[in-house]
């Protein structure tokens, strides 16, 4: 699995700090995002917008994380980082994800969107086993009252946009 051991290390880590904090009457309110995608500012090429863009890229290998997936804006999650730390009730686990899709409607949109690339259509993508990830979902973040303001064509202009101003495209 991709970055396994990071995943699993991130995990246990707010698991051991939500833990520590009970047990020492602490607040600590930790922010789960799911792939973080947009714009950047750094030389390199984020993992999380290698991996998004891996149609656009024809990164064959990245196609399985691409299959049931979710994505946030990164302006989102600075956004809920400040809301919650405001939110004077914030306390425990949020799950900060703006939208779900699937790999099938990813190519749709980006073959649309992006006529200049070649992405493989639906058909192509069917049989790809996929990677499973547990459900993230945001219920308790915007129950809590905050609201997404960036959609996929925002998260996906903002990358390519970076990735062509840094010459990966």
């Amino acid at each position: 699995m991709y970055a396994g051991s990071y995943i699993v290390g991130k995990t246990l880590t707010e698991k051991t700090a939500l833990e520590f904090a009970q047990k020492h009457g602490l607040d600590v309110v930790t922010l789960v995002p799911t792939w973080i995608h947009g714009p950047f500012i750094c030389s390199h090429l984020p993992d999380t917008v290698c991996i998004s863009l891996a149609l656009i890229f024809g990164n064959e290998d990245h196609y399985k994380y691409l299959v049931d997936t979710s994505f946030v804006h990164v302006d989102d999650v600075a956004r809920a980082h400040i809301f919650l730390f405001e939110y004077p009730n914030a306390k425990g686990r949020y799950i900060c994800s703006a939208l779900d899709v699937t790999i099938d409607k990813l190519s749709e949109f980006l073959s649309a969107r992006y006529p200049e690339y070649q992405i493989p259509n639906a058909d192509s993508l069917k049989d790809i086993v996929p990677v499973k990830f547990s459900g993230f979902s945001s219920k308790k973040l915007l129950e809590a009252g905050f609201n997404y303001q960036h959609g996929l064509e925002e998260i996906f202009d903002g990358a390519i946009e970076s990735c062509k101003q840094k010459g990966f495209i």
